[in-house]
């Protein structure tokens, strides 16, 4: 029996929003339950980051035009390089301005910054 190229097509992207919806699920709980500032980021930046670009990638895919999927793959990788990168950076700004991780979390391995002078 020949399997139909729309029927693995419409399992493909309802696999893809399944996968894609259970990562922005668990991004958005993990901002919701997550004890600081640096988890919170760390859940929305990387569940999060996967769950977009994987509905990103499933409309690409049911749009069955190449130029609309070669949008969605660039939007998913435009995804995977900024996102991680601009959560590290509001990570680093966050220490240095002093927010301090919670008393469950067992080190902190970024050096403390000076003070810098304003030169007042």
């Amino acid at each position: 029996m020949a399997s139909d190229p729309n029927m693995v097509t419409a399992l493909a992207v309802s696999a893809l929003l399944v996968i894609g919806s259970l990562f922005s699920l668990l991004a958005a709980l993990g901002v919701l339950r997550f004890p600081d500032l640096y988890t919170r980021m760390h859940a929305a930046s990387k569940a999060g980051t996967i769950g977009s670009g994987l509905l990103l990638l499933a409309a690409g895919i049911h749009a069955m035009d190449i130029a609309i999927l070669l949008r969605a793959l660039a939007g998913f990788a435009f995804f995977v390089l900024t996102a991680p990168l601009s959560a590290h950076l509001l990570a680093k700004a966050a220490h240095q301005a002093g927010y301090r991780l919670t008393n469950l979390s067992v080190t902190d391995q970024l050096p403390q910054s000076p003070q810098k002078s304003h030169g007042l």
